[in-house]
């Protein structure tokens, strides 16, 4: 949960690629395309957890978490991670998610 958090964060953050008109953490979790799975499927059927809150904040506060320190994608493979993803390259995995990050010349300011 804190990686996919350092994720969003570092969408808002970046003003490159996909994420130049991005801004705000709605902004983010809402962006089509690319935003959060979840907002389109229906997955948020109850309110936030004070644990939730808690990791939230975490992330808001700067903490990073390798390999999602400065990356801007995940998603679950059936099998291996790719060593690229669109172009992006594999940070690792963490559990089920791969993680990818664009290179400092793309994105300096994650």
């Amino acid at each position: 949960m804190l990686m996919v958090g350092n994720v969003g964060v570092n969408r808002v953050r970046a003003d490159c690629l996909d994420f130049t008109d991005v801004r705000t953490i709605e902004q983010m979790v809402y962006q089509r395309p690319g935003g959060f799975e979840a907002t389109v499927k229906g997955y948020f059927y109850q309110r936030a957890r004070d644990q939730d809150l808690r990791l939230a904040r975490r992330v808001i506060q700067g903490e990073r978490f390798h390999p999602a320190t400065r990356s801007l994608w995940f998603f679950r493979p059936e099998g291996d991670c790719p060593a690229q993803w669109y172009g992006q390259w594999n940070t690792g995995r963490f559990k089920a998610h791969c993680f990818f990050s664009p290179t400092e010349e793309d994105c300096p300011q994650i």
